[in-house]
Formats: structure tokens, sequence, C-alpha cells
């Protein structure tokens, strides 16, 4: 069988983002590397790790303010780091998608749900309004949605938090990406449709043989969806570990973390404090 790794869509070396500030410069990240096949990557940190920034990065959706720079960084040949406009544009959606944190800041509220899959139909495609309506009601039938019909003309307000994260998959998903970002998809659900939802995405990759990187701060979630997990901390990979190794990490900030995780039998001790060391900021843990 090969190995889903071994010809990667996406590469990334020496990724760094920084931010002008009146304080200084921000280096939101810090000369990072890695490469993502038909898998499932987690990169997992604390808030301001840079997680979010490395996937707004190679999606060309930084700040104005931000300079993004890389020795490397190409999507199936595509050199994303010199692409114009024009291309980034053809990139997005319909190459590479994004999945935002909470849909009640993603979804146009003055449009219907389904006006809004189709219209991200439209964009990537030829298609008529009519076809785009098929296309977008066969989608919320394929994120497991009842009454597709019906949610069809809801307007966002008028949906739950668990099936508006279920229609951003939709609009995301119908232009047939090859790799899509979600950026914390679950934060805003919860337990019981966190797994629903990431259940969902695991069908999607499995099914159309797409690439993702799930960006989280939850290293349980990550370590028991995805395939490799990316340990940022400071703007930097600490670490990068097979998902089903995680309990042989060596960086004692990764140990630090899953020494923070609650366990079913508890602790009778004081709860451990997840210590920080500024050499780290020096010497990262290796590309990925």
């Amino acid at each position: 069988m090969t190995d889903p790794r071994s010809k990667p869509l996406l590469k990334v070396r020496n990724l760094s983002v920084n931010f002008t500030t009146p304080r200084g410069v921000v280096e939101a990240v810090r000369n990072i590397s890695f490469d993502v096949g038909q898998e499932r990557l987690g990169i997992v940190g604390e808030s301001g790790s840079g997680k979010s920034q490395t996937g707004r990065a190679i999606l060309g959706l930084t700040h104005g303010r931000g300079k993004v720079t890389a020795d490397e960084m190409t999507f199936d040949g595509i050199d994303l780091a010199q692409a114009d406009t024009a291309t980034m544009r053809a990139v997005r959606g319909d190459r590479i998608s994004m999945i935002m944190q909470d849909p009640r800041y993603s979804l146009n509220p003055v449009m219907t749900v389904g006006e809004q899959i189709a219209e991200a139909y439209l964009a990537h495609s030829n298609a008529g309004r009519r076809e785009a309506k098929r296309r977008a009601l066969e989608m919320l039938v394929t994120v497991r949605i009842r009454e597709p019909e019906k949610v069809y003309n809801l307007y966002p307000h008028e949906v739950s938090g668990g099936m508006g994260q279920r229609i951003m998959i939709a609009m995301m998903l119908i232009p047939d990406p090859d790799m899509i970002i979600a950026d914390e998809p679950t934060s805003a659900l919860d337990v019981t449709v966190q797994l629903q939802v990431l259940a969902l995405l695991d069908d999607m990759v499995r099914e159309r043989g797409m690439g993702l990187i799930l960006i989280s701060h939850d290293l349980q979630l990550v370590a028991s969806f995805c395939d490799r997990v990316l340990v940022m901390y400071g703007g930097q990979i600490m670490e990068t570990l097979d998902a089903d190794k995680l309990n042989e990490a060596q960086h004692p900030y990764t140990r630090g973390l899953l020494n923070c995780l609650p366990t079913i039998e508890g602790t009778s001790g004081e709860l451990p404090v997840l210590e920080r060391d500024p050499a780290w900021m020096n010497i990262g843990g290796g590309d990925a």
C-alpha cells in the first residue's frame, strides 16, 4: 500500500509570518517546515502559537500588516509564495478550502444557507443556477442534514451551531477541493456534535482522497483523529509525531501538554502546571 505522504500535495520550507506593531515586530511563525499528503495532519498548540497564522499564510489570507516569507511553499507544483492574486483566487476554494472556527461569523446573515452553498459552486464552475441548486441540495445530504429542501431556505440565525458547521463544510466541499484547512472547526460545538463533525470530515477525506490540516488547541482530539501531529509553541515546531505514538513524545513541551490532560481516574494531587522554557524559542523541534 502506497504511503499517502510519499507524494506530498503541500510543501512548506522555512515559513515565517511577521507583523509590524507599534511595539515592534511580532514573529507569529518562525521558520517552520512540513509536508502534507493525502492524510490528516493535526497542528496543535496554545493560543498564539502560530497555528492559525500558518493556515492563513498558505492561502494568502494574512492580514495586510503581516509579512510572509518562505524558501518554498508549493501546492501540487503551484508556487504559493510567488503566486499573483489571480492564481491565489483560483487555488482558494477550488483546490484548497478553509473551514473557519465559528459559522456565525462566516455565513452571510442576509442570504439563505442554500444560496450561499450554491454561490460557492457557481464561483468555481460554469454551471447555471438550477444546476447549482441541485448540487447544493446534494451537498446538504452529503453532510447528513435532514430535510435539505427546508434547510436550503433557512437563514444562518435559524440553524443550530452544529448544523451551521455542517453547512460550512458543505460550502467548502462543493468545489471538490484537494485539501481542506480546518481551523478549530469544532471549538464552538458540544462534545457530541464535535464527534459527528469530525466523523463527517473523516469520511470526506477518505472517500475523496483529500489532504486535511486540522488546527486545534485540543491535543487529545487531534491525536485521536489525525495521522500525524505537529506541536507548535512560540511560532515554532517543537515536535512532530505519528498520532498513535504520541505517548512516546520526547520534547518537554509536548510532555507537559500530555501531563495536563484530564484522566477518567482523576488525580488526588495538585493540577500540573505547564512549564515553558525561553530556550525553546531558539532551537525548536525540527521539520515535519
